[in-house]
């Protein structure tokens, strides 16, 4: 018995008699065909008229075989993940996200821990919809947390549902239609020095020191929590090296820096005397000035500043430009570098001002 196979294993079709091949045109027998069904088996079907008819059947079969297995994984995929909780998915989430430098994963940990996952942690990942996603965003202006805390905890809810929507567990993206958070980094708000002169006064003396650090020095948030004496390494350079890792609680590398790196940055005379000032008020614990208000044996907790700068913006005692985060005191540093290059001996990140002023 002769018979023709298709290409791709679509199978074969014949005509169960004794004329030849090239007879089957004019044969008055009808056409077989000959395949594997879904489950593999070996499965005849006749009937057909026409090659054409025969040739057309197989080719139906065959693209039903290829999408079952489709509809199939994607259905497997919906009952296992549809049900899991959105921190149980996010955490098998960030274990993929292998190509994160350390300092990455531990801002990544960071939002997760203190943003994500009290606000959509317990809920189900099918459960997911641009209404909810809306309400995560609003849920962090109404906590207060700052337009870039807002952007990037956005960027890491949306890369986690991104991957759940190409695992198809929604027909239509969660995300569309989202406002993001608009956060410009371009637009940093800054305070005047006379601004700056009422906010440095405003908190407590912990609050004081930080914003010297940070709109003298430049220090980052986690850098100034570290301060240490032995930082002093001449009376206008503070060398900073370790910061207050925000996971962890411990002090750690600089961020993008390998361990034992330093940066040596300027030290202007007020910010030394406040260093000192406050080294004498309050002491030290083998060097550092800021500790764990209710523990000395542990670093001080990141987010005890955050709190401090809240209760400042509250209470309405200084004058805050309408939009500015505590990382302002930052910006204020570089912009005052770049403002007064033509009188500096050095530029930022190394901007030393000539006179220590």
């Amino acid at each position: 018995m002769a018979s023709k196979t298709l290409a791709h294993g679509m199978g074969t079709y014949f005509k169960d008699c004794e004329h030849a091949q090239s007879r089957w045109p004019k044969c008055p027998h009808l056409y077989k065909i000959q395949y594997r069904n879904a489950a593999g088996k070996q499965a005849v079907e006749s009937g057909f008229e026409t090659d054409a008819a025969a040739i057309t059947r197989l080719t139906s079969i065959y693209n039903a075989k290829k999408a079952a297995p489709s509809r199939t994984s994607r259905a497997v995929r919906v009952a296992k993940y549809g049900s899991m909780r959105f921190e149980e998915y996010a955490r098998e989430w960030r274990e993929s996200q292998r190509h994160l430098e350390e300092s990455s994963r531990r801002h990544l940990d960071s939002l997760l821990e203190h943003h994500i996952f009290p606000a959509l942690g317990s809920r189900r990942m099918d459960a997911f919809d641009h209404k909810v996603v809306d309400g995560f965003i609003r849920s962090m202006e109404r906590n207060g947390a700052g337009l870039a805390t807002q952007s990037n905890a956005f960027d890491k809810v949306k890369s986690i549902l991104l991957d759940a929507h190409r695992l198809g567990l929604y027909d239509d993206s969660p995300l569309e239609g989202v406002k993001p958070p608009q956060y410009n980094p371009a637009k940093a708000v800054i305070p005047s020095v006379a601004q700056l002169a009422q906010i440095r006064m405003a908190g407590d003396d912990i609050f004081r020191l930080i914003a010297d650090l940070m709109s003298g020095c430049g220090l980052r948030n986690a850098e100034a929590t570290a301060v240490n004496l032995r930082g002093i390494v001449a009376p206008d350079v503070y060398r900073i090296s370790e910061q207050v890792n925000q996971t962890s609680g411990q002090y750690a590398r600089l961020k993008h820096r390998k361990p034992g790196e330093y940066r040596d940055v300027p030290l202007p005379t007020r910010t030394r005397q406040t260093i000192e000032w406050y080294a004498e008020k309050h002491g030290t614990v083998d060097g550092y000035l800021l500790r764990h208000p209710r523990d000395p044996g542990k670093p001080f907790p990141y987010y005890y500043l955050d709190n401090r700068w809240l209760r400042i913006k509250k209470a309405g005692v200084a004058d805050i430009p309408e939009g500015m985060v505590v990382y302002g005191l930052r910006h204020f540093f570089a912009s005052n570098c770049l403002t007064t290059a033509n009188t500096m001996r050095w530029i930022a990140p190394g901007c030393r001002v000539r006179g220590g002023s």
